[in-house]
């Protein structure tokens, strides 16, 4: 009888230590996947970087026009009419966005959205090209990333409501703008959730390049690729510890539902070498999209490389595909 006792009480506590463990690891993948402060204190954000680079097509061409593309982006900024501007959040967080304008008065506009981890800068390059066109732009640093505040980096999801925001701010300037979305990778994602929205007429159409169809399928991909490991599961307990920290679902964070949704004219555009995200999810998003649409496949380029890999087809079709639709 004492031996079944002992024994009982071993299995509790076991249970009760396994089950502790099990809530201590899947609070630290939301912390290591989407707080920076915690990924940097864990060297998580070197280690993504460093996956994300070695993960990357490197081609003569790719790091010759990337190299081009910088040199005159910073050329020129430093003549650039900008501003800085800032809005806050329903639940209190500093968001901030780079202004640029045209000298002339143009009503079009373009928002930049950048990808996972990144910033504003990284979309500069392809703001120096809407600028080249007559675009005025606003490019911003989304929630939890670059100098703008937040609790998680929030995959496209939060990020679809906190930037209407930024229309809210370029309809205050322009109360006649014809409004893109463009995004790269999250922000691309983040762009076709947007259109999943009741957005303000002045929105015309979204360029999405990289986008994952959705976030519990990209982090279900990459537990698998980095640590051998199966959603369930760990995926499944951190999507409950982030709802229960006040974040938000990642199984309902999709752009494959929005895009079902979304009147606007579509351009997905994607590398077929694209090792993050795969060029499947967007073949995905181009048959699921309910309105007008057009799909670009770049050979040879990686995630979010096609500006790089093939310049003159990437503006081409960008820019064409916007006049097409109607933003002249």
């Amino acid at each position: 009888m004492h031996k079944k006792k002992w024994l009982k009480r071993t299995l509790i506590i076991l249970a009760v230590l396994l089950a502790a463990a099990y809530v201590v690891a899947c609070n630290v993948l939301i912390d290591l996947a989407l707080i920076p402060e915690k990924m940097e204190q864990a060297q998580a954000f070197e280690d993504l970087t460093e996956e994300g680079m070695e993960a990357l097509v490197q081609t003569d061409d790719i790091q010759e026009n990337r190299a081009e593309a910088i040199s005159r982006t910073k050329k020129w900024l430093q003549s650039a009419d900008t501003e800085l501007l800032s809005v806050t959040t329903e639940d209190g967080y500093r968001l901030v966005a780079q202004a640029f304008y045209q000298e002339r008065a143009d009503h079009r506009w373009v928002l930049l959205l950048h990808g996972y981890t990144g910033w504003k800068e990284e979309l500069y390059p392809i703001a120096y090209r809407y600028v080249q066109q007559g675009y005025q732009v606003l490019a911003p640093d989304m929630r939890c990333s670059g100098d703008s505040e937040g609790d998680f980096i929030g995959m496209g999801w939060t990020d679809r409501l906190d930037n209407q925001l930024w229309l809210d701010v370029i309809l205050e300037k322009d109360p006649d703008a014809e409004i893109v979305l463009h995004g790269q990778s999250m922000g691309a994602s983040c762009a076709l959730m947007m259109g999943g929205e009741k957005l303000p007429a002045n929105v015309k159409a979204i360029v999405s390049d990289s986008a994952y169809t959705d976030v519990y399928s990209i982090f279900k991909k990459q537990l698998k690729e980095w640590f051998h490991l199966p959603a369930f599961p760990l995926l499944d307990g951190a999507n409950l510890m982030l709802k229960l920290r006040g974040g938000y679902d990642l199984k309902k964070a999709s752009a494959l539902n929005a895009v079902k949704e979304c009147p606007l004219p579509i351009l997905i555009i994607h590398g077929v070498e694209d090792a993050f995200v795969p060029v499947e999810m967007a073949q995905e998003l181009y048959d699921a999209a309910a309105g007008d649409k057009e799909l670009l496949l770049m050979e040879g380029a990686g995630h979010a490389q096609a500006p790089d890999k093939a310049p003159d087809e990437y503006y081409g079709t960008v820019f064409s595909f916007l006049e097409r639709y109607g933003v002249r």
